[in-house]
């Protein structure tokens, strides 16, 4: 395996000069989202309607993942399944520094402190290898852009990125229209097996509910 799904969605969200982190909440989403669907694809998770259950904790061999696993475990414990959207909730705020951590050790990001104000230390992490950013890209804009069939982890990525409306960062220099409607073909298409499109679908439902409610509950507080 190389990147995971949730590295590649941070890899579109951080800045590449001031390292910063765009849209981070919806970012927090798709990288949670990526996570557990690349934990279906592995066999190690299941997801079914509104639930998830943890079906293997075998390792997978990618530390990101394997951490996931653990968590899930211990989630779980005394319980067969749980909400989908628990679990999001859950994992989205913290699915993004884990991802960034793991492409500080893959040396595609560097981690800086900055003081903000002179006084308060906040991380950042400008890249310092572009190649994985740039052949991302390029798959992302064959596949959207150019027509091309994308392969599963390509049209997974992608679903994510439609579910959670981040078109802009993968594709800047297009308007969402012009993109949106061949991501959400997709995200509707026949480019997985049953089990890994019905997780996307049930996936996409639970943070279309989650992202609702988050928004809503912005504008009235």
């Amino acid at each position: 395996m190389g990147i995971t799904l949730a590295e590649e969605i941070v890899l579109l969200s951080l800045d590449d000069k001031s390292g910063e982190t765009r849209r981070r909440q919806s970012a927090g989403w798709a990288a949670a989202g990526g996570i557990l669907l690349e934990l279906v694809m592995a066999e190690r998770v299941s997801v079914a309607g509104k639930y998830l259950e943890l079906r293997d904790t075998t390792p997978t061999g990618e530390e990101l993942l394997d951490g996931r696993i653990l968590l899930m475990e211990a989630w779980l414990r005394g319980r067969a399944k749980r909400r989908v959207t628990d679990w999001l909730t859950r994992d989205q705020a913290k699915a993004v520094g884990a991802a960034v951590e793991r492409l500080v050790e893959r040396g595609l990001v560097a981690a800086e402190v900055h003081k903000v104000l002179g006084m308060f230390p906040q991380k950042r992490y400008p890249e310092t290898d572009g190649a994985a950013e740039r052949a991302l890209r390029e798959r992302l804009r064959a596949a959207v852009i150019e027509g091309a069939e994308p392969d599963e982890r390509t049209a997974g990525l992608i679903a994510l990125i439609h579910s959670t409306r981040l078109h802009r960062l993968a594709f800047p220099d297009r308007r969402r229209d012009e993109v949106a409607p061949r991501t959400a073909e997709i995200a509707a298409g026949q480019w997985a097996g049953d089990s890994v499109r019905a997780a996307v679908r049930d996936m996409q439902a639970a943070m279309t509910a989650v992202t609702a409610v988050t928004v809503a509950t912005t504008f009235t507080t």
